[in-house]
């Protein structure tokens, strides 16, 4: 395992490109009279929600194993905030599953997800320009978890879908398109 010392000489290639390039692009677009007014990538959060776990708590253990292996660090398992008798969910029962990256893994597994993943996707056509938040940051839901290439196809018992949060520095989300239009994502055109 790398330490924050070693992130230095294992550069990821988004993140030398957001160096090298998307820096002073930026700068000439937005007008920034410093490298530090840059918007960079603060975090990604990845999120699965698992329902059934209420009935079956086998399908957490699965869920946490699948995405595990798409994140490339540990899951941990989240729990219910507040009971709701219409689901039978009581507070503190585990309910799904997460994982957040940073640093070097961040950069990794956007650009896994942009340049191998998404083209995955059935009927894929993009991702739309309506996913910010307003404050510059986006989430963009996957139906399937079988986009992944670290999944097995053969292993999976039932799809389950999963939320990636995009967390980044920007105030504003055209300065957050612009960064991830750059870094590569593909939005749909029109």
């Amino acid at each position: 395992m790398l330490s924050w010392e070693d992130e230095e000489l294992d550069l990821s290639r988004l993140r030398e490109k957001y160096e090298k390039e998307i820096v002073p692009a930026m700068m000439r677009e937005f007008q920034y009279k410093s490298i530090m007014a840059v918007p960079r990538l603060e975090k990604v959060v990845l999120n699965m929600g698992l329902g059934e776990a209420i009935y079956n708590i086998k399908v957490l253990d699965k869920g946490v194993e699948e995405l595990t292996r798409i994140a490339g660090q540990k899951a941990v398992i989240t729990k219910a905030r507040k009971s709701i008798a219409g689901f039978k969910l009581r507070e503190g029962m585990p309910i799904g599953c997460m994982v957040t990256l940073r640093a070097f893994r961040m950069y990794d597994f956007l650009d896994k997800l942009f340049n191998v993943t998404l083209p995955r996707v059935r009927d894929f056509r993009g991702v739309s320009e309506k996913i910010f938040d307003g404050r510059g940051n986006c989430t963009l839901g996957v139906k399937e978890q079988i986009v992944f290439p670290e999944i097995e196809y053969d292993k999976v018992d039932k799809a389950k879908g999963l939320n990636i949060s995009i967390i980044t520095t920007a105030k504003k989300d055209e300065e957050a398109l612009f960064l991830l239009r750059l870094l590569g994502m593909p939005f749909r055109r029109g």
